[in-house]
């Protein structure tokens, strides 16, 4: 009993900066969840060393599941869900959420992360830019809405593969038409609602005749490990939706490329 309290206490407190980096910056927070999430679960016996990835990338798509709720609420508290386009966008995720099992199925684990590790490179490179300098002299419109749904698609379908919630992708693909960098994190926001939805139902039904209800699993999901993380990101996720009404757009670009870079070395090492 000991160590699972322990184990939830360690879920609350990764869960506090988790929220508050899903306002912030619209992602749902698995870049850190993940590889966090496996070092505990080996670590507290929770997982084989062959399973703890899958399952610290389903309980992270689960807490995403309410992370991103959280977040999505503040920020249309706050206007800043552009719903003339969240449909689309969502359809997008939801497609490639949902098709992003048979990619997985068909690209070899390595190839999937460099090419992501390399996107997120170069995004957070073309973010410090764009940080430095005013980009009205080069806006973008955005394209139709059947393509839009096409790029976001793909989007959906990487972020669901390796259990992030989409904003690493999403807000930067917005940003680059030239949408408002904090309506950007707020579509990204709701759209991880979705993009953890389906996850999280795939990786359940694949995981339910593995592991039993009893022993505190939803399928590959660890549910004393995700009360941990949702009771405190929950509330913390409001308050970095709060904080990007007060930061510049170019400090939040900068904090923005600073994770994804993090996020490409974590990538490549693993």
């Amino acid at each position: 009993m000991s160590e699972l309290l322990s184990l939830i206490i360690y879920c609350a407190l990764l869960g506090s900066v988790v929220g508050f980096l899903a306002g912030l910056l619209g992602i749902g927070g698995g870049l850190i969840l993940v590889p966090a999430l496996s070092s505990l679960l080996l670590h507290f016996e929770v997982f084989n060393l062959e399973q703890v990835v899958i399952g610290a990338i389903a309980t992270s798509l689960a807490s995403i599941l309410f992370t991103s709720t959280s977040s999505a609420i503040a920020h249309h508290k706050n206007s800043n869900v552009p719903w003339n386009l969240a449909p689309w966008i969502m359809t997008g995720v939801a497609l490639g959420a949902l098709i992003s099992g048979f990619m997985a199925a068909l690209l070899p684990e390595k190839i999937i992360r460099l090419v992501f590790a390399v996107c997120a490179v170069l995004i957070a490179f073309k973010m410090l830019y764009s940080s430095t300098k005013s980009d009205s002299s080069t806006a973008r419109q955005l394209p139709n809405k059947g393509l839009l749904t096409l790029f976001t698609t793909i989007t959906g379908g990487l972020s669901a593969m390796i259990g992030i919630g989409g904003g690493a992708l999403l807000v930067p693909l917005l940003t680059f038409f030239s949408l408002d960098m904090k309506k950007a994190i707020g579509c990204a926001s709701a759209c991880g609602i979705v993009i953890a939805l389906f996850g999280s139902i795939g990786y359940i039904s694949s995981g339910s005749s593995q592991f039993a209800l009893e022993d505190g699993f939803a399928g590959f999901v660890y549910l004393p490990a995700l009360l941990g993380i949702v009771c405190t990101s929950w509330f913390t996720a409001p308050l970095g939706a709060k904080a990007t009404q007060y930061l510049p757009v170019s400090t939040i670009k900068k904090i923005f490329a600073a994770l994804l870079l993090a996020m490409a070395a974590n990538m490549t090492l693993r």
